[in-house]
């Protein structure tokens, strides 16, 4: 089984009129209510630093997105631990609030497609700087908003000398819990049982209680496939079945290409695997998937099942914002079926 491409592909490019959207519009956070689609999309220009911006965007239908201004919501405060870029945000609701996971960094990463793979701008930092600043590593916190314009920074939910981005809410408690799913890159080899960096739960009585909580693995990659690195893509959601959740693959022996697979978690119990698809449902093929700012991308950050179907909303090329759709219990049966 594999995902449809909407034919409005891409549904969402690059502005030219907005210098701090200019180039990249890309993995967005999606949040359907009443009627209406919310998109907040990760947005940056044509400066050589490259910082990264937050975008908002409504639709009637899902496809059809209206900017709806043309400055950026969200954007990093120079000084502050997001000082430098903030970007792919994964939306909860709890109560009348929305809660975002966001990734950042300290300084702007730079025109990163530039670089080799995983590098990033590095300012000069003196010898006792912490490591958070000396890497310019990538952390992720939380924020709240009621209306997607205004926002709180509630702080950060990762260690800072960790780099673990991908972190995504559950949208409800579980056995009492807040569930949160995250990917530190450091967590490999003998002491954690993995050779390649894999995708954690970790469980807290606090939204923003998550450092020192002790993190459950979930899933890790396999040798010499299409998903040899993995990382959570789109926050879980609740079907009969199970928790729908999507997850990124990359062959880093292979191409480089970021492919998507997808999950079925109990619904009591997240740790227990009901499903894992063996294949890919979605891999980069068009030209807005394969030319950008990094060639073979689909990366899903948005999620959102409407009169059952599901609607997965993702990053084409580090540069557009692409839709794909699927009845959702047709996925959740092919994910059943193809696990045994």
């Amino acid at each position: 089984m594999k995902l449809t491409r909407h034919s409005a592909n891409p549904i969402l490019s690059p502005n030219p009129k907005n210098e701090w959207e200019s180039l990249v519009t890309c993995n967005p956070g999606v949040w359907y209510e009443e009627g209406k689609f919310h998109m907040l999309y990760r947005a940056a220009g044509a400066d050589t630093e490259h910082v990264i911006r937050l975008g908002l965007a409504i639709s009637n239908d899902g496809v059809n997105f209206e900017r709806v201004s043309s400055e950026p919501v969200f954007s990093p405060v120079p000084g502050y631990p997001d000082g430098g870029c903030v970007e792919d945000p994964r939306i909860v609701k709890f109560d009348d609030d929305f809660y975002i996971t966001y990734a950042f960094r300290p300084f702007p990463p730079g025109q990163y497609w530039n670089f080799a793979h995983d590098v990033v701008n590095r300012p000069p930092q003196g010898e006792h700087a912490p490591v958070f600043m000396k890497e310019n590593m990538g952390n992720s916190g939380l924020m709240r908003t009621k209306d997607f314009r205004t926002f709180e920074r509630l702080g950060r939910i990762t260690d800072s000398h960790l780099d673990d981005r991908d972190v995504i809410l559950f949208p409800e408690k579980i056995n009492g819990k807040y569930v949160l799913m995250h990917r530190p890159k450091q967590y490999v080899g003998e002491n954690y049982g993995v050779k390649h960096p894999s995708i954690w739960l970790k469980f807290s009585d606090d939204l923003l209680d998550w450092q020192g909580k002790e993190s459950h693995l979930l899933i890790t990659g396999i040798d010499g496939t299409w998903e040899e690195k993995i990382g959570g893509a789109t926050p879980p959601l609740r079907t009969k079945d199970g928790w729908l959740t999507l997850y990124h693959g990359v062959d880093n022996g292979g191409s480089g290409y970021y492919r998507v697979g997808a999950l079925l978690l109990d619904l009591e119990d997240p740790l227990k695997i009901i499903g894992r698809t063996r294949d890919f449902i979605l891999e980069p093929e068009t030209d807005w998937e394969m030319k950008g700012y990094y060639n073979g991308c689909v990366f899903p950050t948005g999620n959102i099942i409407v009169d059952d179907t599901l609607y997965v909303y993702y990053g084409a090329a580090d540069k557009y914002v692409c839709l794909a759709t699927c009845p959702v219990q047709e996925l959740v049966d092919f994910i059943k079926n193809n696990n045994k």
